[in-house]
């Protein structure tokens, strides 16, 4: 059942006996580039998916819920739509920022289902969920800024430090921008699994009835325990700034 149907998103109820299970189908055109439009309608369909679990009586509340991410195609996501990104700066990161907190902490388990590339922005979405499924026979999952001349800025790289817990890992994703098909991403621990294609929305949906009870009454708990979880993450998200290495000047 469709949920809310915006130009670039579609919010989806794919069960309706489980009505705090949502599947979030992006669709901004062919690579999913975040632009500022892109990011408010996210923000718009998790602003929806609280207003539907508030919604909700108590017995259907006790199931607690999951919220998947997915696309079609070649991309998942290609990343920020760069030039524009470059022109416009603390306007264009600072409510793509915000949407990485807000997913990050969001109060319900979160699975992204990597249908195909995921790249800088789109990595860095991925890694904002709790749980990652990718398509095992195409896609790579990368940080590629040092390839295209952009340093990170510190709520990105606290992102990617909090979701790559290998220390050779993490160099070759940013020091390299090396690219991690689906096999090298299991091993490093970046994705939970690798399956095909056509087992890729299934499998995050095994996930996602997996761990929804986990959200149980869906009340704070789990947007809390993520906060602190990733606070340091969370901090450099919102009031860390935009300037890549502006700590140094104290140095």
């Amino acid at each position: 059942m469709i949920v809310a149907d915006l130009p670039l998103v579609k919010l989806i109820n794919p069960d309706a006996s489980f009505p705090s299970l949502f599947v979030l189908h992006l669709s901004n055109e062919t690579e999913n580039r975040f632009t500022r439009q892109f990011v408010k309608e996210i923000m718009q369909a998790l602003d929806i998916v609280e207003e539907k679990l508030d919604q909700l009586d108590s017995e259907q509340a006790g199931k607690g819920g999951a919220l998947i991410s997915t696309s079609t195609g070649k991309f998942y996501s290609n990343g920020l739509a760069i030039e524009t990104a470059m022109k416009e700066g603390d306007s264009f990161y600072v409510p793509y920022l915000q949407m990485l907190a807000r997913l990050l902490t969001f109060r319900i388990p979160t699975v992204a289902a990597i249908n195909g590339h995921a790249f800088a922005g789109g990595c860095m979405f991925a890694f904002a969920h709790d749980y990652r499924v990718m398509r095992a026979d195409r896609g790579w999952i990368a940080m590629n800024e040092v390839d295209i001349g952009i340093p990170l800025i510190p709520g990105m790289a606290a992102i990617v430090k909090a979701k790559i817990s290998g220390a050779n890992h993490l160099r070759d994703c940013l020091l390299t921008g090396h690219r991690f098909k689906s096999s090298d991403a299991l091993s490093a621990g970046i994705i939970d699994r690798a399956v095909s294609q056509d087992k890729l929305l299934d499998t995050a949906l095994e996930y996602a009835r997996l761990l929804a009870p986990k959200a149980s009454g869906l009340t704070q708990k789990l947007h809390l325990i993520k906060a602190e979880m990733y606070r340091e993450t969370v901090i450099l998200l919102l009031a860390g700034g935009t300037t890549p290495g502006g700590f140094m000047s104290k140095l």
